[in-house]
């Protein structure tokens, strides 16, 4: 195997398994985590002689996959909500929840998607930021409006 591509198999086997994690944290089902997290790995097969050069490609990675799930999520909790407004319904994304993992699926992916990076995976504002192609007061506009909004659904709970 020549160097690139035992570069690319260690960063693969190292990121795998926590992006899994971070992607599924986020609202996606397995499955769905690993669709996206192959899409970012291809993207990265086809950039890599840059990306091999950036300080953290993990975090390049993570970024892609992050970004691609919270638009995957979005695009799938549209047509629910215009159906539930349409006919007078409650929303069925946002109906009340007792755990945390159904609290997390009451906020908005791009909440989430924050909470998931910041508060499980320990990361600094600033990376989250760059790993979403966010400014930082938009991360931390989010994660207060996360935590505001799961505040008031387990406090119900």
């Amino acid at each position: 195997m020549d160097d690139r591509r035992a570069d690319i198999a260690a960063l693969y086997r190292q990121t795998w398994p926590p992006l899994i994690g971070v992607l599924v944290s986020i609202g996606g089902s397995r499955l769905d985590a690993e669709l996206v997290a192959q899409d970012a790995y291809a993207r990265l097969l086809a950039r890599w002689d840059a990306i091999r050069r950036y300080e953290d490609p993990e975090a390049w990675v993570r970024g892609v996959a992050v970004r691609t799930m919270v638009g995957r999520l979005r695009r799938r909790e549209v047509v629910p909500r215009l159906a539930a407004r349409l006919i007078g319904r409650p929303d069925p994304v946002r109906a009340p929840a007792g755990d945390v993992a159904a609290a997390l699926a009451g906020i908005t992916p791009e909440q989430r998607a924050v909470v998931v990076l910041h508060d499980v995976m320990d990361l600094p504002v600033e990376q989250i930021a760059l790993d979403l192609e966010l400014p930082v007061g938009a991360v931390n506009a989010r994660l207060a409006r996360a935590r505001r909004a799961l505040g008031r659904v387990l406090e119900d709970a």
